[in-house]
């Protein structure tokens, strides 16, 4: 078995902001800009809420894991693969039932299952032949790394839906926060050139500033708040407020475009696609890396048991059900996605209204969240 993939942990942390500390729970509160209504996820009654791990920290485990089979297993680094020639046929009665990866050093690597994991720019994906239907958004994120005024508990996860895209703020420690800040082209372009103290006063603004409320639409919600207390006095949680910002680390500002991408198909006969070689979402609701942990778990389980059972890791049989449980929860999964950053990038009021009403009453229902934080974890 060979996995293509475009991590190198020699390398170093790949992100764009990096986490101060190695793991941390946490909870999240997402609200609207154009209204007060918000929803709480609330890790006191949800168990295993979430958590920030920083990358080096993943990279080093995963070496490690990689060193104690050092014997079964082994790492290419630097290598770059430059062509794939592919089995004639999908039955097992092939002369040569293996898939040759060609390697830039001039070497050659034989397999009989080819994973890719070479992210949305699948070379693999592209050599087998497999469509990707994707389109840009007109969107791009801005990321950095932010300290906070003060030290704090922090161990909440901030997002606030403003009409030209969501804002976020991603604990790392009792002093910092990641910033991803998902906006027009053209407003991302003037937060990357700011000055440092405009840039953290915009955030600031972002976060806290009532300028796209409407009184018909804080009335509303306010006698619909007051309804669900009534009907449900223990569903609604007390609201927090957001940390305010002092300084951004020099260095940290970037930014990219937003886009969402996925495979017509995550298998052929000795290949699968798994993460961003299958899959691309918006950021908005952080399930990006999510999707790809499920990908490998999925994966995980149907070559576990087909070597139990003696199958060929490559057969296209239990491949194709990888593909099928994977297809079902990402595609589910990124409709969602998609259908909520379009819900949200508009300041008309009856759409305003209308998430208004739905945010108050999914935080007042626990099994609702819950569900939605199960099936986001899978």
């Amino acid at each position: 078995m060979f996995a293509a993939c475009d991590s190198n942990p020699s390398s170093g942390c790949r992100c764009l902001t990096h986490c101060y500390e190695c793991s941390l729970s946490v909870s999240a509160n997402v609200w609207d800009a154009c209204s007060e209504a918000m929803i709480i996820f609330d890790k006191n009654n949800l168990e295993d809420m979430g958590y920030v791990v920083e990358n080096n920290v993943i990279m080093s485990a995963l070496t490690k894991q990689l060193d104690a089979v050092s014997d079964q297993v082994e790492v290419l680094y630097r290598s770059r693969a430059v062509g794939y020639t592919w089995p004639l046929s999908c039955h097992l009665s092939d002369k040569s039932p293996w898939v040759k990866i060609d390697l830039a050093d001039g070497r050659s690597v034989e397999t009989k299952l080819l994973i890719g994991a070479d992210g949305q720019n699948s070379m693999v994906r592209k050599a087998a032949g497999i469509q990707n239907i994707h389109y840009q958004y007109d969107q791009s994120a801005v990321v950095a790394t932010l300290l906070l005024s003060e030290a704090t508990d922090n161990n909440v996860a901030w997002q606030r839906f403003l009409p030209s895209g969501p804002i976020a703020l991603l604990p790392l420690s009792d002093t910092a926060s990641s910033l991803v800040w998902s906006t027009s082209h053209e407003h991302a372009s003037q937060l990357l050139s700011m000055d440092e103290e405009s840039f953290v006063d915009t955030i600031n603004s972002a976060f806290w500033s009532n300028l796209h409320h409407s009184d018909f639409i804080d009335t509303a919600g306010s006698v619909f708040r007051s309804a669900i207390s009534l009907l449900m006095p223990s569903g609604t949680a007390a609201r927090q407020l957001p940390p305010s910002i002092a300084k951004v680390e020099p260095k940290s500002r970037a930014v990219f475009p937003l886009g969402m991408g996925h495979a017509t198909e995550y298998v052929r006969h000795r290949m699968a696609l798994i993460g961003d070689a299958a899959h691309r979402v918006h950021p908005l609701a952080g399930q990006g890396v999510n999707m790809g942990f499920g990908d490998i778990a999925c994966l995980t389980h149907h070559l576990s048991t087909a070597a139990f059972n003696g199958k060929d890791l490559g057969s296209i049989k239990h491949l194709l059900q990888f593909e099928t449980d994977r297809q079902r929860h990402n595609l589910s999964l990124m409709a969602a996605i998609d259908l909520l950053k379009r819900l949200y990038s508009t300041s008309v009021a009856p759409f305003v209204l209308l998430r208004t009403w739905g945010l108050q009453t999914t935080n007042a229902l626990s099994p609702v969240k819950e569900q939605i934080m199960s099936f986001a974890s899978k």
